[in-house]
């Protein structure tokens, strides 16, 4: 994409399905009396995933148990930064944390705790993933380079015919390649694939910075320096291998799917086959939505078509409004894309990843 003015457009209509939507979405929390922001459990979850981080940064570093320990720790560390991601920062980012602008504001700057740059996702992901879903050229979620094959329009090399084997590896690496890599491309390129980055404030620049020298710090001067060299390296790579595996794996199972659609702009026109919310739906799919577990783990992002039609409802919302918007989608005959179980969701990215390796 050379340029903002080439930028994909929705078309619009008399009466939208994004508007439907919302009506009866707004009249949901009305006659419930519901807020649509977090409530006393998502404040639960932050407090106990921060906690928990806490303990475990600290009982590492000062009681150093031995290595069978220790790995575990690391590991479930790993799982802890994935979720404060998905619970926390993520709501926070979207202001669907709370209705305090403050608080929604602290609760996005916890990816500071985990080394990432706020101003940095809240382009990629918030502006320009939430709008562009799935448009190859746009959409950076599914701009991974030459060693994936991510939609149907990208070029195929021939080391694609594995990638639904070697894509674990890669998944494991997206935490590092992410704070140590991408965050500072898109600085200094002063870009996001193609597009260009939004101004930043003197404020966006020295709270860059402070993020990562603060990242620097906890995560790789002071364990070295308490630890040992190869402690930290062993202890570092663990909780960063787990840590990125989990959050690739969820956002990918969300668009990158064999019954997800990848939809192309009219060349002349720029305009999508669809309008927004068709466009979200028919590019989003849901998973495991009846399981409470990976419900509470992921923060509602196994509901991501209600995600991505109402970025600034909080995930506690989701599995309510879910009925609305399956029959809104049945009256508009569209298709609700949903795996019942997590396995059966990762399968369906397997199956595109191999389908996209073919050619």
């Amino acid at each position: 994409m050379s340029s903002t003015n080439a930028l994909p457009k929705f078309p619009g209509t008399r009466h939208s399905l994004h508007q439907e939507l919302k009506h009866r979405v707004q009249q949901y929390f009305a006659e419930n009396n519901l807020k649509q922001t977090g409530n006393f459990a998502l404040w639960h979850k932050a407090i106990v995933l921060v906690l928990g981080f806490v303990a475990l940064y600290l009982h590492l570093l000062i009681f150093q148990p031995a290595w069978y320990w220790a790995i575990p720790e690391c590991a479930l560390m790993g799982c802890i930064i994935a979720s404060i991601g998905f619970n926390v920062m993520h709501d926070g980012g979207h202001g669907s944390f709370s209705e305090s602008k403050t608080i929604n504001k602290i609760a996005s700057w916890s990816s500071s705790m985990l080394g990432a740059s706020q101003f940095m996702w809240n382009m990629k992901h918030n502006m320009i993933h939430h709008t562009y879903t799935n448009i190859d050229g746009v959409d950076d979620d599914i701009e991974i380079g030459a060693l994936m094959r991510m939609a149907p329009t990208q070029k195929h090399y021939k080391l694609h015919r594995f990638q639904h084997i070697y894509f674990v590896v890669l998944y494991m690496w997206m935490y590092i390649f992410w704070v140590f890599f991408s965050d500072y491309n898109k600085y200094f390129s002063r870009k996001i694939g193609d597009m260009p980055l939004k101004k930043m404030s003197v404020a966006d620049h020295v709270r860059f910075w402070v993020v990562k020298l603060w990242h620097a710090a906890v995560f790789v001067v002071i364990p070295i320096v308490v630890l040992g060299w190869l402690e930290w390296l062993i202890g570092f790579l663990t909780l960063s291998l787990v840590g990125g595996f989990i959050l690739s794996i969820v956002f990918q199972l969300a668009h990158t799917v064999e019954d997800a659609h990848f939809p192309v702009a009219d060349q002349e026109t720029h305009k999508m086959p669809d309008e927004f919310a068709a466009h979200q739906i028919k590019t989003t799919a849901n998973f495991a939505t009846k399981d409470k577990i990976i419900n509470w783990f992921v923060g509602g992002l196994n509901f991501q078509i209600e995600h991505h039609l109402f970025p600034k409802i909080s995930h506690i919302h989701y599995p309510a409004i879910s009925k609305i918007v399956k029959k809104v989608c049945q009256e508009y005959k569209l298709e609700y894309i949903e795996y019942p179980t997590m396995r059966k969701a990762v399968l369906a990215h397997v199956n595109f990843l191999r389908d996209m390796g073919r050619g």
